[in-house]
């Protein structure tokens, strides 16, 4: 990244793997360098983390984004004090750790959203320990939502050149099966291809999946692709979006591993998700398009079964950051 760039990384749940991907991913990454990314969370947790990795780093704690030195070949972490007390528990829910972790995307969102970070990437938080904490949020992507104002906000999982745009992500099957209207599969058409234009790629290649198995036959298994998705695609080509569908599902993600399209437009959420981890696991990381910022995050959980043991792999961590020092520099995924 440039001297004009500032990615900031979100802790995460401090109970999970979160703090120990981030710190091997930097280490790994980064070395002895300037204008390292600052870390949205609590210095404590950081610490003892390196320490307890034996991954000789230094951190220095800031209480405000102005103060972020990027000459420093410290870690900065930005850092209120307020849990500094707190002894996160390792491995399991705690309203502390949802409280915390919730706070941290608030504050990198809000830095974002100012311009005063370039992009935000983010470790993996506890849904149970949102809720726990009395916070109405499911995830990353409703807070981007609320704060932003945005209208629609999606989710696009990344492995290698495979790539998968969400139609609906948190949604049981039943109502992402409802979700799937011709306004709403336009929409998400319209919203890939302004994203990855903007990205650098020319007339980007769309494949939209089918919803129902073989695309349902012409009409014998379902009508939810003559129905709803086929008048989303032809408006969309009439638009000079250069897409196609809809598509079989058991076929279109091969087609895409072969560079037969740019991204595919799923319809719900593990229709994209299977896909991309039996594709590359390690290597799946998350992005959201609809937000006035970049944002990456990993593509796991918070792994409470083996936070604490030194274990955990790195490598979408790494991926998450690469992203999204390319994106802020308009480069091409």
């Amino acid at each position: 990244m440039n001297n004009k760039e500032k990615l900031a990384i979100t802790l995460g749940d401090p109970s999970g793997i979160g703090p120990e991907v981030i710190i091997k991913a930097i280490s790994s990454l980064y070395g002895d360098k300037e204008n390292l990314p600052i870390i949205i969370g609590d210095t404590k947790t950081v610490e003892k983390t390196a320490k307890k990795l034996d991954i000789k780093l230094s951190f220095k704690q800031i209480n405000s984004i102005d103060s972020y030195d990027q000459s420093s070949k410290e870690i900065q972490v930005l850092d209120n004090n307020k849990y500094s007390e707190i002894d996160f528990p390792v491995g399991d829910n705690s309203v502390e750790s949802g409280n915390a972790s919730h706070e941290w995307v608030e504050t990198a969102t809000d830095l974002a959203i100012t311009k005063k970070v370039d992009a935000i990437c983010t470790a993996p938080i506890n849904k149970e320990s949102w809720q726990m904490s009395g916070f109405s949020d499911i995830g990353h992507q409703e807070i981007f939502k609320r704060k932003s104002k945005s209208n629609y906000v999606a989710t696009m999982l990344v492995s290698g050149t495979l790539r998968c745009m969400h139609l609906s992500t948190h949604l049981s099957l039943a109502e992402a099966c409802n979700y799937v209207t011709t306004e709403n599969v336009t929409r998400a058409i319209k919203l890939t291809h302004d994203h990855f234009t903007m990205w650098g790629f020319n007339k980007p290649r769309i494949g939209v999946a089918a919803l129902n198995p073989h695309a349902s036959d012409g009409g014998l298994i379902g009508n939810t692709e003559q129905k709803e998705i086929l008048p989303a695609v032809e408006k969309c080509k009439n638009e000079g979006i250069n897409v196609t569908g809809p598509h079989p599902a058991d076929s279109i993600f091969y087609d895409a591993i072969n560079d037969k399209y740019d991204v595919v437009v799923v319809m719900y959420h593990d229709q994209g998700h299977i896909p991309i981890k039996v594709y590359g696991f390690e290597e799946s990381i998350s992005v959201n398009l609809g937000v006035p910022f970049i944002r990456t995050s990993v593509d796991h959980g918070t792994a409470f079964d083996i936070a604490g043991k030194n274990i955990a792999d790195s490598t979408s961590m790494i991926e998450a950051i690469k992203l999204a020092q390319n994106l802020s520099k308009n480069s091409k995924l």
